[in-house]
Parts: C-alpha cells; structure tokens; sequence
C-alpha cells in the first residue's frame, strides 16, 4: 500500500524538484549577468581599454550562457553603460523564460 502511495506522490516530488533547480539556474542566470555587466563597464570606463567591453564582459560570463546567446553591449560618454542580456536555460518542456538583462553604469575616467 505504501508503495502505491509513493509511486502516486513521485511525480510531484519531480515537478518540485525540477522548479527548485530551473530557480537555481535562474539565478546563477542572474548572477552571471550582473557580473558580465559589471566587468564590461568597469574596462570601458578606461582610457587605456577603451572598446574592449564586449570582450571583457562576455570573458567574464560562463561560456554555456555566452554560447547559448549571451551578449554585452557598451554605450560611450561621460558615464559608461555596460549592459549584458543572458538567456535562461529551461529545464521543464514547453516552458521558456525571457532573457534577464542587468545594466551597469561607471564614469568615465577620461581627463579633460
């Protein structure tokens, strides 16, 4: 009797197992994102590394985000903006989730 109940319960031990593990790599996800824009801004808000933002925030991103489409995008001026969107891996068929994007801003250390 106790091995019917458990074989009825077990599918939903797997789900809640599956959407604790796709919220741990949602995070992970975030995580990564945060520390892509960051490194991005802080390069680019040099003068000797100027344009090498993109480089520097997708080295610091994990390689399976960056190859699954993860991206930086630096903008110029006075005040860097270094933004990376990373995509959230799905564990669960049939579901998707949107990209998280993280924006990081740093001034420029350019002496007028």
């Amino acid at each position: 009797m106790a091995a019917i109940e458990f074989a009825g319960f077990l599918p939903i031990l797997l789900l809640v197992a599956l959407a604790a593990i796709q919220l741990g790599i949602a995070g992970y996800a975030s995580l990564q994102a945060n520390s892509a824009a960051r490194a991005g801004a802080r390069i680019e808000s040099q003068e000797a590394y100027r344009g090498q933002c993109t480089a520097a925030g997708e080295a610091a991103m994990s390689g399976w985000l960056v190859s699954r489409g993860g991206t930086v995008t630096c903008s110029d001026g006075d005040i860097v903006t270094a933004t990376a969107t990373v995509p959230v891996p799905s564990l669960i068929p049939g579901f998707t989730f949107g990209p998280i994007e993280k924006s990081v801003a740093m001034p420029s250390d350019d002496v007028p």
